[in-house]
């Protein structure tokens, strides 16, 4: 558990990362990735139900690792009771 950080939040991070090595190991991104290569290669002809297979194949990979490993649409700050964080921040544009 690193410093100041709870016990919750280690789990969860632990989890995370446990769900990142499962997920690796398992080869969805990279198949997602070769989907990607088969749709975009124009050496071969496609036929529309092989397109729709594949992109098909490719949204279920994706909506699983998103799943897991859903996009940081924010950033969670925390701070110890001793040293609190300030109340506002102010961002300077220049």
């Amino acid at each position: 558990m690193k410093q100041g950080e709870s016990r919750a939040n280690s789990n969860k991070r632990l989890r995370q990362e446990a769900l990142r090595e499962s997920l690796s190991a398992g080869g969805h991104v990279e198949h997602v990735i070769e989907i990607a290569n088969k749709l975009t290669t124009l050496d071969s002809a496609l036929e529309n139900t092989d397109i729709q297979r594949l992109k098909a194949g490719a949204d279920i990979k994706l909506k699983l690792i998103g799943k897991y490993l859903p996009d940081l649409k924010a950033t969670e700050h925390s701070s110890d009771p001793d040293n609190p964080l300030p109340a506002a921040i102010q961002i300077i544009h220049e």
